[in-house]
């Protein structure tokens, strides 16, 4: 007969809870966590002064209650002293972020990229160099829990390896131990798909908040995709979950870099699109090459309204599938594919009326990020915050030992 949890197992998690509660929602009134966790106010109370003392939030009064009786005490987390470090790595930028407890962006780095393979120490070296001068302004009372990098490709979940993506020039690249060996803050780094993270950046903070199923259709060269289903993301059995980029929606159709025909992100990404807009080449790519034929379609191009058409009409068959298989809530359509999403609305769910059964449409909704260019960063540092979020006073003690 199995043991049930300790008190201190008890005391762990509800620690956890709290402090995610404030994390993600924000400064929150005693009151408030009572009635969210299910508590009572002097278990509360005990917690949030176990985790004040640990220096993670602070409580002070309401500036105003426009109520009679004492009022209750607000926690707020510690944005300014309890901070992690966020990586992004796109096709065209890296972006470096110190980002504090409760989601808040405290310095930023970017930098513009050559597409093309990178090479790892080089890369690494870039990044850890920003997060050195943004650690060089912090005060001395500040302490990093925490670093995250989100990557295009597929990252192994045992180890952050990263085993295949547009980018590598190996067959396995140990991003993150390599990009914690150049930071020097003893902390581990978690690596994970820039699309997987987005849509926890989505579900946690976005246009998703409180949406239990959503699917993210995450665009820049390629297409990628992250699958929340009943609150949690659908990793996979070694992580690699998610790659719907690869979804065959036109056999025989152009060939992918994966090297099968008519995958999804052939037929919907970057390079369909500017082809198929008469833009590619001379140099024309990214997101504002991208707008350029949105724009052009506005204004009454009809080169670039048959191209969005047409890419419309692959990105809606794709989506028709997503919903069929997995029935979400919302699809939030993100990177260079809002973008795409707003030009070709009409032909996308033109197709998911054909394609998409009706009781997994109806009460579907189709949005674009809230997040746009950040949602990758800002999954990042979700990622980064995991650890301190389920055990937050274990965490603390171990990097300020």
């Amino acid at each position: 007969m199995r043991a049930g949890p300790s008190q201190e197992d008890i005391r762990r998690h509800n620690l956890g809870a709290l402090l995610r509660h404030v994390h993600l929602g924000g400064p929150t009134s005693r009151a408030e966590l009572t009635s969210k966790m299910g508590l009572n106010r002097s278990t509360i109370m005990a917690l949030t002064s176990d985790l004040t003392a640990a220096g993670l939030v602070r409580e002070e009064l309401p500036r105003e209650t426009g109520r009679a009786g004492r009022p209750s005490l607000v926690v707020r987390p510690e944005s300014s002293r309890v901070y992690v470090f966020a990586f992004d790595v796109g096709p065209d930028r890296l972006a470096v972020a110190r980002v504090g407890l409760g989601g808040t962006i405290l310095d930023r780095r970017e930098a513009v990229r050559r597409r093309g393979p990178f090479e790892l120490e080089e890369l690494a070296g870039m990044l850890a160099g920003f997060a050195r001068q943004m650690r060089r302004r912090t005060r001395a009372d500040t302490v990093c829990v925490g670093a995250a990098a989100a990557v295009s490709g597929g990252v192994r979940k045992s180890d952050g390896v990263i085993r295949f993506g547009p980018n590598l020039q190996a067959e396995e690249m140990p991003f993150g131990e390599e990009l914690g060996r150049r930071l020097g803050l003893g902390l581990p780094v978690s690596v994970g798909n820039d699309a997987n993270l987005a849509a926890l950046a989505e579900h946690s903070r976005g246009v998703g908040v409180a949406v239990r199923d959503l699917i993210y259709l995450h665009g820049d060269v390629g297409i990628g995709g992250g699958i929340i289903a009943g609150g949690h993301l659908l990793g996979g059995h070694e992580g690699y979950g998610g790659e719907v980029g690869h979804m065959v929606v036109n056999p025989g159709g152009r060939v992918c870099d994966c090297g099968s025909r008519g995958c999804l992100a052939a037929e919907v990404g970057e390079q369909a699109l500017l082809e198929e807009a008469g833009k590619l080449g001379g140099g024309q790519h990214g997101r504002e090459a991208v707008r350029a034929v949105v724009d052009a379609a506005d204004r009454g191009d009809i080169v670039a309204q048959q191209a969005l058409k047409r890419v419309g009409d692959w990105l809606g068959l794709g989506v028709a599938n997503l919903v069929n298989i997995f029935n979400p809530e919302m699809v939030v359509f993100g990177g260079m594919l809002r973008e795409v999403y707003l030009g070709s609305a009409a032909q996308v769910r033109s197709r998911m009326a054909v394609h998409a059964m009706a009781p997994q449409r109806e009460r579907l909704r189709l949005r674009t990020s809230a997040l746009a260019d950040d949602a990758t960063l800002v999954g990042a540092a979700e990622l980064a915050f995991a650890h301190v979020l389920a055990d937050p006073l274990e965490v603390l003690a171990r990097v300020t030992g």
